[in-house]
């Protein structure tokens, strides 16, 4: 349906307002960013140029330029996942329980950017290995959610049974939404945020809570990484361990989002979809499509036997207009 004398049909209008949002969302939140961190780059700005004048005034003998020179081929090397500090006596980035954190790192799409490949020849297998590892990934996440689906749809059919007497089928579904959030928090944030922090001799509780977010959303920022402290004790099976941490949480994070997607009425996404101007236009679409609207259902016709004769059953309307726990309940978790 388009709106009268501006050509554009509902979903279209209502997309334009969402991107329109989008970007004023995006400009507050650089604003709010370069308000708070502006001050503290500041800050770290000028406590490094007072320790390099300091350093070029204990040794007069070094040149300003010299030493500018090295810190920008340390700053290269840092970026390339090579540090200076203890680079000798420290594990190389490329042992196998390395390889392995960023094997995962970059199949799961997080990408910390703390350790890249350095010749050609890793660069070009990174771009295959990436090609066949992120749609596999994608295959065995989705496989794993939907056995995943079935514990949690026993949740909600039992939340049905014990509460659909009492609350509406939508707060029924709020309330098990709650529950596999709570325990998403609990397990793969709370948790681990704990054990990172005792852990790591550099992160209190707040840094590994973020270091846990930050990457099973997969934003991967890579500003904290676990195990690359100097002298991390049994750093392989460390890295090896956060692995598996990661594959499992975002398993969990994706049921999570399953979750969330199959309560119609949080499903926002459907209004800037096109075809959602076939029902909006049309009361009477959006009556039938409606669970539990209100109105007889459509009589149904059973052949007897084949005996010629037809019954026909006819279902009672409902009293009051709300869907039962059967409606709102996901096909496979029915009965």
């Amino acid at each position: 349906m388009q709106l009268p004398g501006v050509g554009l049909n509902r979903s279209s209008v209502r997309l334009l307002a969402l991107a329109a949002f989008y970007v004023l969302f995006l400009v507050l939140g650089a604003s709010i960013f370069s308000a708070i961190e502006g001050p503290e780059e500041a800050l770290r700005i000028r406590q490094l140029r007072d320790l390099r004048a300091r350093f070029l005034r204990r040794h007069s003998c070094v040149a300003d330029e010299d030493l500018e020179e090295l810190i920008q081929e340390v700053v290269k090397a840092s970026n390339r996942g090579v540090s200076a500090a203890r680079n000798v006596s420290g594990e190389p980035n490329w042992s196998f329980g390395q390889s392995l954190f960023f094997s995962s790192t970059v199949v799961t799409t997080i990408g910390y950017g703390h350790v890249t490949p350095l010749s050609k020849g890793g660069k070009i297998f990174c771009i295959v290995y990436a090609m066949v590892g992120i749609p596999l990934t994608l295959v065995l996440l989705t496989a794993l959610v939907e056995r995943l689906m079935v514990p949690a749809t026993v949740l909600l059919q039992f939340l049905n049974s014990r509460l659909g007497h009492l609350y509406q089928p939508f707060n029924i579904r709020l309330l098990h939404l709650f529950l596999v959030v709570s325990l998403l928090v609990g397990i793969f944030f709370l948790v681990p945020a704990a054990v990172f922090a005792s852990l790591e001799p550099e992160w209190d509780f707040l840094d590994s809570l973020y270091y846990c977010f930050i990457s099973l959303t997969t934003i991967g920022l890579g500003d904290y990484i676990p195990g690359d402290s100097p002298n991390q004790p049994y750093r392989p099976v460390y890295k090896v361990a956060t692995t598996g941490y990661l594959l499992v949480g975002l398993t969990f994070m994706m049921l999570t989002l399953t979750v969330f997607y199959d309560i119609p009425q949080l499903n926002f996404g459907l209004f800037f979809l096109m075809r959602s101007d076939e029902t909006t236009g049309d009361p009477e679409k959006v009556r039938l499509q409606t669970p539990g609207a209100v109105g007889p259902k459509y009589t149904q016709q059973l052949d007897d036997g084949g005996t010629g004769r037809r019954a026909v059953v006819r279902v009672k309307s409902r009293r009051d207009d709300s869907p039962s726990p059967e409606d709102t309940t996901p096909v496979h978790a029915r009965p």
